[in-house]
């Protein structure tokens, strides 16, 4: 997204989940970047990693990430978490926190079979952390379309999960346009706005929409 020396910031989710684990004083705000595409983000660095040892002997440390953004969340209508992919105490901080998941799935048959362990993960938060929480989908990402590996896979996640979660039917294709947007430091919507990528993530975000309004307009959950 632009910046490149993410080691040097003062202000960063891993300071702010530092600060909350110290009980200091926090100001979410003074972490936000206005990006020029018009996004804010709280940016994270190296030093995420080391958060993840301080949660161990954290009070409520399943909250220390939902306590570190309590003052800003409500100024948006959406705040998306990346995560890292792993299941550790970040990642739980992360479901914590949130109203409602979006799982990436590459599109090769490992990762598919990790899906069994991360749902188990979901529930497990679900039961003792956050009764809120909802699978909103499964995103197919890195889809080779020259092969049939990833519909093999798709049709695998349809057999195994289908019956309990959405399966998103944008995908994420796989694109040397990508790595190359990251290294100049731009999202890919403003490096090729017309790429396959580029589309494809719009597809996702209206599908994500779309299920949205339906699920207000019918009154019911229809995701799990």
């Amino acid at each position: 997204m632009g910046y490149y020396n993410q080691d040097e910031l003062q202000n960063t989710i891993g300071t702010l989940m530092s600060d909350t684990i110290c009980d200091n004083e926090i100001n979410a705000e003074n972490a936000i970047l206005h990006h020029k595409e018009g996004v804010d983000l709280i940016p994270a660095n190296l030093d995420l990693s080391a958060i993840e040892f301080s949660l161990v002997n954290a009070m409520s440390r399943e909250f220390t990430l939902k306590n570190s953004i309590r003052g800003i969340k409500d100024n948006y209508d959406y705040v998306l978490i990346d995560c890292m992919p792993s299941l550790g105490m970040i990642t739980i901080n992360a479901l914590a926190c949130s109203d409602k998941i979006i799982i990436p799935v590459q599109g090769e048959y490992l990762a598919a079979k990790g899906m069994g362990h991360l749902l188990k993960t979901v529930t497990r938060v679900q039961k003792q952390i956050n009764p809120n929480l909802k699978i909103g989908g499964v995103l197919l990402t890195l889809v080779d379309k020259r092969t049939n590996l990833s519909k093999d896979v798709r049709d695998t996640l349809i057999d195994n999960y289908g019956q309990y979660v959405k399966i998103y039917g944008a995908e994420i294709p796989k694109a040397i346009n990508t790595a190359k947007s990251t290294s100049t430091g731009k999202s890919i919507f403003e490096f090729d706005k017309n790429s396959p990528v580029a589309n494809a993530y719009n597809n996702l975000a209206k599908e994500v929409l779309e299920n949205e309004r339906t699920r207000q307009k019918d009154g019911t959950s229809k995701v799990r």
